[in-house]
């Protein structure tokens, strides 16, 4: 899969929603509840991050979610791609982007949503073909405006931003052209999954689905 139909499908995934779930699961017994409750409210692409022991299997969990595209989030290195494919892995989200993992995506056949924080590093992703990434840590690098910035002299690459972001600033960020969607983990509070309040992240899914 060359870096351009990997952009393709990440640019599909980020037209779903306004709004990629970050989830950091920790139990994955509630991993399927979680999927079900998300993609109810209207956000179905989910990225299970690869941060817990049982990350891999909440992504088992979720693949068969109906109306659910899952992917895996933090991935650092080839074998990270190799199993988050293996799990059931629709896509994948990295922090930041080597050649390593760039080739390792490819060989597996992982759509890649691969991480910026600068103007070099998206100039390198676009060199190699991603027109859709990922900015990251959104807030901490300078937030909209910086991506703002950025679009002016690099139109042609599109992102997910990612890191900080919550219902307040979210459609600062929306607002933008270069902007597709966002990434945030306040639709799921670790409280709410841990109490398997699935009416109440529908609420919240919901509410995040009408920021686009």
């Amino acid at each position: 899969m060359t870096p351009a139909e990997q952009s393709l499908r990440a640019a599909e995934i980020c037209m779903l929603a306004p709004v990629v779930p970050v989830l950091v699961v920790e139990d994955f017994s509630r991993a399927e509840g979680l999927a079900r409750a998300l993609v109810a409210g209207g956000l179905p692409a989910l990225e299970v991050t690869l941060r817990t022991a049982g990350a891999l299997d909440a992504i088992r969990a979720m693949a068969d979610v109906e109306g659910g595209v899952v992917g895996a989030g933090t991935l650092l290195t080839p074998a990270d791609v190799k199993a988050a494919k293996a799990a059931g892995a629709k896509f994948g989200v990295s922090p930041g982007a080597t050649q390593k993992l760039l080739d390792a995506c490819a060989e597996y056949e992982l759509p890649l949503l691969p991480g910026a924080a600068t103007a070099s590093e998206v100039m390198f992703l676009l060199e190699q073909g991603y027109t859709v990434q990922k900015f990251f840590p959104a807030e901490a690098a300078g937030g909209a405006p910086l991506l703002k910035s950025i679009g002016g002299p690099i139109p042609q690459v599109r992102f997910c931003p990612t890191g900080g972001i919550g219902l307040k600033n979210a459609r600062d960020y929306l607002g933008l052209a270069n902007v597709m969607c966002v990434g945030g983990s306040w639709v799921a509070p670790t409280a709410m999954v841990a109490a398997g309040d699935w009416a109440g992240i529908t609420a919240l899914a919901a509410e995040a689905a009408k920021l686009g």
